[in-house]
């Protein structure tokens, strides 16, 4: 078992979130909202899920955050025909010694992208559900630990539904946040275009920033910061709120509330803050808590969307007047 590093003051991890956030930003262009979100939810120790349409850049934003953090990186492309065994490894016979050697799959990495996870079958998905809970793998009967940090970043195409299966729903809520990438504004599409050119060729990369080590420190040092009792039950009162919404049939579980939390506390802390702020909590209740929403046919019919059930409960729950402010 790895040993906890010792926690990384504030400033350090503000400092390091931030040169990281910069490095990968020389690459990936227009992203910097959603690629902050995913770092706090990678310094929460979560998982991310990225669901937007292809071509936005969200496999080398994956790529790029994995470098900068100097995390071993692993990509699947996820297709009908992906067998859990593609993902998890498997045990090869050995003619030399006569016996079963386990091979690890591409899921023995620090972060491991599974590109279009809609698009494989929900055997193979649920293979993922193990690792990304438990941190662990089980072939034949043996259970295999995975590195430490391990993280997971899925990309999904929302838009594409033929050859395609919806995440069941216990795999969907193992994911921390889901983020929308959305399109670039012009002056950054241009951006994108001018550093194509400029660097005469496909791939866009960024160095290392911090190693292994300085990112389990920094995690650790996310984990050392307490959350005013105020903002806690600010939270549990935002997730407790969904589930009474009358677009919603099955509301946000404590699990949702739990992430909502962890990620706020990492946000602050990439701001350079000790404490959280309601501020915080608001800036990730949708990518927290929309995807933990299962809405009713009739809000479905009616195209209401789970963002915007957030974006109402956070208007009719009360913010907290005690927590301290930025």
């Amino acid at each position: 078992m790895t040993p906890t590093p010792a926690p990384l003051p504030v400033a350090d991890v503000a400092r390091s979130g931030r040169a990281v956030l910069d490095e990968v930003a020389t690459a990936v262009v227009g992203m910097g909202g959603p690629l902050r979100v995913a770092l706090a939810a990678v310094l929460a120790g979560g998982h991310v899920l990225f669901e937007d349409v292809p071509g936005l850049g969200k496999t080398l934003a994956a790529r790029s955050l994995a470098t900068a953090l100097g995390l071993d990186f692993r990509r699947i492309q996820c297709t009908p025909d992906l067998l859990p065994s593609d993902v998890t490894g498997s045990s090869v016979y050995d003619p030399a010694t006569a016996e079963f050697t386990f091979r690890p799959g591409p899921v023995f990495a620090g972060l491991l992208l599974a590109d279009e996870i809609n698009r494989t079958a929900p055997k193979t998905q649920s293979a993922l559900l193990e690792a990304m809970a438990e941190r662990q793998v089980s072939v034949d009967g043996t259970t295999h630990r995975l590195p430490a940090p391990f993280h997971v970043v899925a990309t999904s195409n929302p838009v594409e539904y033929e050859g395609t299966y919806p995440l069941p729903e216990a795999q969907l809520d193992r994911f921390m946040v889901r983020l929308a990438v959305g399109y670039p504004g012009r002056d950054a599409e241009v951006d994108v275009l001018a550093r194509r050119l400029a660097r005469r060729e496909e791939g866009a990369s960024v160095r290392q920033v911090v190693d292994v080590a300085t990112l389990l420190a920094m995690q650790a040092g996310v984990e050392a910061v307490a959350v005013d009792p105020d903002v806690l039950a600010y939270c549990v009162d935002l997730a407790a709120a969904t589930r009474t919404h009358r677009a919603v049939e099955v509301g946000a579980s404590p699990r949702g509330s739990q992430a909502l939390v962890l990620v706020a506390r990492a946000l602050a802390v990439l701001d350079g803050r000790d404490h959280v702020t309601p501020e915080d909590v608001k800036e990730v209740a949708a990518p927290a808590l929309a995807h933990r929403l299962s809405l009713t046919p009739q809000a479905w019919a009616a195209g209401l969307a789970p963002g915007t059930v957030v974006q109402e409960v956070l208007a009719q729950v009360a913010v907290p007047t005690t927590a301290r402010r930025a």
